[in-house]
């Protein structure tokens, strides 16, 4: 019997299988596709693979702000794919020989539980004291009339395309929808998104959505926001999204159409029903606090539980859930989760928003620094967007949010102060180079108090 059985080699199953072994338990690891799961193989590196042809692109295109002219610019979507498919092939290989090399038993094949002890796989029975389960998520689908149409998509799909559609609708206005969305403007596409929603991005910080709705539209995405699609239907050589807006009724048409509405826990073929392991309203599995399902020696991670679907959270709650079964007490510190939306700019965020601390009754006060004030990001050609801080009466950094230039990289200095509840009499005196972007958050952390200094001081 081994120690443990983990059920998903994602970036919540192999860090797990790495970490148990680290702490000398024998480890079975059981995929069905590719290791590294969505993120490493239709997720976070596919898209960032494209997000910098995208970049690349936009940073040509104006490259006579530099003085810099170029001619004849053309783009090879089929190219780009190439490139994509070898990242994500060179990363999968360096997962299978850290699983290797950590001495990780590996199994290919498709798992069913059968008790707290026992999975199925590939005809096969297999024990251990342990299970932990990370099957991780899928796209989840609409329930809109015709979205089984040829030329409807869910993100998978769509990485996979070597053609760049003329006209790309996009159903839903969070995180994947709007990467998608700055990523096939840059490639050509004449984009449109539709979200239910008010605001864009509505689970952050609201300002950020509505600073972001701006950058979009200089880039010429069409966004309509409170726009509930209906229905959509197949023209003679396209494909009619009707939504019913604030205005009335919306009519887009288009070459491609991207559903981005979410995602759904992938069990099927667990049998959780069968061996009653308890899953809430949506199909997510339930857990405590130390990844324990209702069943005695069965766990689960990632995405299978819903909350923060990140690929980094995935992987702490990995490491967290094996070092509980070694008898480690691990907890996850959810407080302080950092989270980033590859848009054009960038965005970023950690801890409460604005809308989130006046929920909980807390009392708070901000601070902004735009980088149109920053040396750094002018010298960039990159001066959109801006940082807030968020710090409550006891002067605790409580949030961060960014948006703007390399706002996935700025975002961990927030993500210390938030984990550390550090105070900005601790920030305070912390010298930051010049001239960086960095320097925009100590800025915004002064301005908390009024005492920025490349800020003019408000009017009395």
């Amino acid at each position: 019997m081994k120690d443990l059985i983990i059920i998903g080699g994602g970036p919540g199953g192999y860090v797990a299988a790495i970490r148990a072994r680290q702490l000398g338990m024998s480890v079975v690891l059981i995929e069905k596709d590719a290791y590294g799961g969505t993120c490493l193989n239709r997720g976070c590196i596919p898209t960032k693979s494209y997000y910098q042809n995208a970049v690349v692109l936009k940073s040509i295109m104006s490259s006579h702000e530099f003085n810099v002219q170029v001619d004849n610019l053309s783009f090879d979507m089929a190219g780009a794919r190439q490139r994509k498919n070898g990242i994500v092939h060179k990363l999968v290989s360096g997962v299978e020989k850290l699983l290797q090399v950590n001495g990780v038993v590996r199994i290919k094949g498709t798992a069913t539980l059968r008790d707290r002890n026992t999975v199925l796989v590939n005809g096969e029975e297999m024990q251990a004291r342990n299970i932990l389960i990370a099957t991780g998520s899928i796209p989840a689908s609409l329930p809109i009339p015709g979205i089984e149409l040829r030329g409807v998509m869910n993100s998978d799909q769509l990485l996979d395309l070597d053609k760049v559609p003329e006209r790309l609708a996009i159903i839903g206005g969070g995180v994947v929808g709007l990467e998608f969305a700055c990523i096939f403007n840059a490639f050509g596409s004449k984009v449109t998104v539709l979200e239910y929603m008010p605001e864009l991005l509505y689970n952050m910080d609201h300002e950020l959505g509505k600073r972001l709705r701006v950058f979009l539209k200089k880039q010429k995405i069409i966004v309509h926001t409170s726009a509930a699609v209906e229905k959509i239907e197949a023209l003679e050589e396209c494909w009619q999204l009707t939504a019913a807006g604030k205005k009335g009724l919306v009519k887009t048409q288009a070459d491609a159409i991207l559903v981005a509405g979410g995602r759904k826990a992938c069990t099927t073929g667990l049998m959780l029903d069968t061996l009653g392991i308890a899953t809430d309203g949506n199909g997510f599995i339930k857990v405590d606090s130390h990844f324990a399902t209702n069943m005695e020696g069965i766990y689960a991670i990632g995405d299978v539980i819903g909350g923060a679907m990140l690929a980094h959270v995935a992987s702490e709650e990995g490491i967290a859930a094996v070092e509980n079964m070694a008898g480690i007490d691990t907890v996850v510190h959810y407080d302080a989760v950092p989270a980033c939306v590859f848009t054009i700019p960038e965005i970023s965020s950690v801890g409460l928003s604005e809308e989130a601390a006046k929920s909980k009754g807390i009392d708070f006060r901000s601070g902004k620094f735009q980088f149109a004030a920053n040396g750094k990001a002018l010298a960039l050609g990159e001066p959109d967007g801006m940082v807030k801080v968020l710090a409550d009466q006891e002067d605790v950094i409580i949030g961060m949010h960014i948006i703007g230039p390399h706002a996935s990289d700025l975002i961990m200095e927030g993500t210390m102060m938030v984990r550390n509840r550090m105070k900005i009499s601790d920030i305070i005196g912390t010298i930051h180079p010049h001239p960086t972007l960095n320097e925009a958050i100590m800025e915004a952390v002064l301005d908390i108090h009024g005492r920025a200094i490349h800020l003019a001081p408000p009017r009395s």
